[in-house]
């Protein structure tokens, strides 16, 4: 299995090798970065004043089978009937997106906060990895895959699948 990581609109190239870095450690598999779109506006709500998950979900299109695809943006994600969110992904097309956006403190008015952020962008990402491989929600608050609708929830939970989610991944 291959995860590639592709950039929607600007992010930062050390941000993407880093996340790149962390979760193939965790999957234990090679990870590399293709470019991406750069003008993601046909996905813009004005007015939700975000961009539209789906559709940017959409329009990642993946190139073998033994192959996950990660879309990573510095934008503001929503789907319909929620304020927001933190990634989303395809299960039947084994792609993912997640939005950097409102992981990092700034968003809220705090201090920057690199290392927390870099956990948290790893936390999402290996969430909608899970996703991709048929993993739901748990309802153990420490697994990855616990649903996260703050940063507190996304900063209490782990890293890692839990031991009952775990075995359901098949690399």
């Amino acid at each position: 299995m291959k995860i590639t990581f592709q950039p929607l609109g600007t992010v930062a190239g050390g941000t993407m090798e880093e996340l790149r870095n962390r979760v193939g450690g965790l999957f234990g598999c090679p990870t590399e970065t293709e470019p991406g779109l750069n003008d993601l506006a046909w996905a813009y709500d004005l007015r939700r004043k975000q961009y539209f998950s789906s559709e940017l979900l959409r329009s990642l299109q993946k190139s073998g089978e033994e192959e996950r695809l990660v879309g990573i943006t510095e934008v503001d994600l929503y789907v319909p009937r929620l304020n927001f969110v933190f990634g989303e992904a395809n299960v039947l097309a084994g792609t993912a997106i997640v939005s950097l956006c409102r992981l990092r403190q700034e968003y809220y008015g705090l201090a920057p906060d690199e290392a927390s952020f870099l956990e948290r962008a790893t936390k999402e990402i290996v969430h909608e990895l899970g996703h991709t491989f048929g993993l739901g929600h748990c309802p153990n608050s420490k697994c990855v895959m616990h649903f996260s609708n703050s940063l507190a929830d996304t900063d209490f939970k782990g890293v890692s699948f839990c031991a009952k989610c775990r075995p359901k991944i098949i690399l």
